[in-house]
């Protein structure tokens, strides 16, 4: 398999660590890839994260949280869609990123899915959850 090429990269301020303990507790095939921590000394606050990756359903994810205050955050103009293979992940994943998050669409039948719902997690990530079409 080739070396994936395009990451998406999720900056946080403080909680990249706990996000993506979430998101692998929300996935069944996630994993954190590795982590690396600001030391003492360093550009960022001591134990934060300095550069981590983590995988959902074999797509990696970087992230980090910024050496640096800022004033924005993210937006929903820009999501992380994920395809689920069976109902029971679909409704795990909606039900585990949804808590203390905003719920954008509800999970439910539309014309364009049988089964999709769009939430935006307690970190500010949104997440389109889509029930692959069975043939």
């Amino acid at each position: 398999m080739d070396k994936q090429k395009v990451h998406p990269f999720l900056m946080f301020s403080g909680t990249a660590e706990e996000a993506m303990e979430h998101y692998v507790e929300a996935f069944n095939d996630a994993e954190v890839i590795y982590i690396s921590k600001y030391g003492p000394d360093e550009a960022g606050v001591e134990g934060s994260v300095m550069q981590a990756a983590f995988t959902v359903k074999g797509q990696e994810i970087m992230c980090i949280d910024s050496s640096v205050g800022h004033e924005f955050g993210f937006t929903p103009g820009i999501s992380l869609f994920v395809t689920c293979d069976t109902e029971d992940e679909i409704d795990w994943a909606f039900e585990k990123l949804s808590v203390d998050g905003i719920v954008l669409m509800p999970l439910a039948e539309y014309p364009f899915s049988r089964k999709f719902g769009w939430v935006q997690d307690k970190f500010g990530v949104t997440w389109q959850l889509n029930l692959v079409e069975l043939t």
